[in-house]
């Protein structure tokens, strides 16, 4: 076996010819007016990867049965699903050379993947996001494998392990609560520091600036959430690539304190956080413009750590410049609250974080009943900046009351519609 020159694949690996991603893009010409389904851009610039390196055969894209539901459908421009028996005219994109990897179990998608990448190639696997859990202790071991490697200085390095989650805990809209569960990301958070990278983008042009990242890099797991369904976008490209680049960015247009200190930040991470917290600043604004706000969007989950933890561990000059020394932490999360408030530990205060996220609450629902059930809604979050906020609290009694009306309203409409309220489900941000 060693003599094998798969044996030690990274020696035999050769670069992705990879598109620009830029021309993917969308165009924002305001934020938070406009939804698009982020995973299609996705879906797009990988049938441009799978075209450009047709000579070299080194792309592989994995997926248990969910390619098209994951809008990740575009590669079936180009390509076909691998299947080596015997084919019929009524097979749908089926062939014995396709690239696509797709059959329902996670643990083939997840070892096919490691296998193709240890012999010098190229791949993503992308999945439901409660289902890579299926994978979970393959992830880990790989994460193992990728640490001795790096101190074996004959061994090449070889393309990261990708990871797409998608159809998430949010936005499974008709599967309910066996198709909710986000605990990938704190396995990855478990790693280490030198292996391990976790991304949220906001939106689509954030996810492509990550995905082109990750494609390029060596020696990683990345994991990579983001929904399918359609939602707001936020950033043009360019703000998108700075954005990423600096893994979290604090954004002006949607907090009213300008460059003064703020009584509250609102903090977000993923795309319905996103959402929710972004909505929960108009509402803030528009009702309570007493209340300075800050927003920070966080992108690179590992920038939350402190620098002796993770290499992407922001500085403490560069934390306090967004997160303040002392002002409380209102922080919508993706995922179990308790990973920021690991990530968080060593910064100023960490006391002052007050996290909501995915606390189990789930069911076959509406997307805004989710977040209301798990106690993260924009109302929420609303609460919890006037709870904190001492200097306007004379104020707030009569806004705590109509955000809990709000709620109440809500609880009895999505009953008897079996849809969200047309001000939440309607609603785009206005100046």
């Amino acid at each position: 076996m060693g003599a094998n020159p798969h044996a030690n694949g990274g020696k035999l690996l050769v670069d992705l010819n990879l598109p620009d991603f830029t021309q993917y893009a969308i165009e924002v010409k305001q934020p938070a007016t406009q939804l698009f389904e982020a995973t299609r851009l996705l879906g797009e610039m990988m049938r441009d990867i799978f075209t450009r390196n047709a000579e070299q055969h080194n792309f592989r894209f994995f997926c248990p049965d969910e390619t098209n539901s994951n809008r990740l459908g575009a590669v079936f421009e180009v390509e076909n699903r691998c299947f080596m028996g015997e084919t019929i005219p009524t097979d749908d994109h089926v062939s014995h050379f396709g690239r696509v990897m797709e059959v329902l179990s996670e643990h083939l998608c997840e070892g096919w993947l490691e296998g193709y990448l240890l012999t010098g190639r190229h791949g993503l696997f992308a999945t439901y996001e409660a289902f890579a859990m299926i994978a979970d202790s393959m992830i880990i071991q790989h994460s193992k494998w990728l640490v001795e490697s790096l101190n074996l200085s004959w061994r090449a390095p070889i393309a990261s392990l990708n990871l797409l989650l998608t159809s998430t805990c949010w936005r499974n809209d008709h599967n309910g609560f066996s198709h909710q569960g986000p605990g990938l990301i704190d396995t990855i958070l478990s790693r280490k520091g030198t292996v391990a990278r976790i991304y949220l983008p906001p939106d689509a042009n954030c996810l492509l600036s990550v995905a082109d990242h990750c494609f390029r890099s060596r020696d990683y797991i990345n994991l990579i959430v983001i929904d399918k369904q359609p939602h707001l976008q936020y950033l043009t490209l360019e703000e998108a690539i700075d954005h990423c680049t600096r893994g979290l960015s604090t954004w002006h247009w949607a907090g009213n304190a300008g460059e003064i200190e703020p009584d509250v930040i609102l903090a977000c991470a993923g795309d319905v956080m996103t959402e929710e917290t972004i909505a929960a600043a108009w509402w803030l604004r528009h009702h309570l413009p007493e209340l300075k706000v800050r927003v920070v969007n966080v992108v690179d989950l590992m920038t939350l750590y402190p620098p002796t933890f993770h290499p992407h561990g922001l500085d403490s000059a560069t934390f306090v410049e967004h997160f303040t020394e002392e002002k409380p932490v209102i922080f919508a999360f993706h995922g179990y609250q308790r990973a920021v408030h690991e990530l968080v530990h060593g910064r100023p205060k960490p006391e002052r974080f007050h996290v909501r996220g995915f606390n189990e609450e789930g069911t076959t629902t509406t997307p805004f009943d989710m977040v209301v059930l798990n106690g993260v809604s924009r109302y929420h979050l609303c609460k919890l900046a006037m709870e904190f906020a001492p200097r306007v609290h004379e104020l707030t009694p009569p806004l705590m009351r109509e955000c809990d009306d709000l709620l109440a309203k809500h609880h009895s409409y999505v009953r008897a519609n079996l849809q969200d309220m047309p001000e939440v489900r309607e609603w785009v941000w206005t100046d």
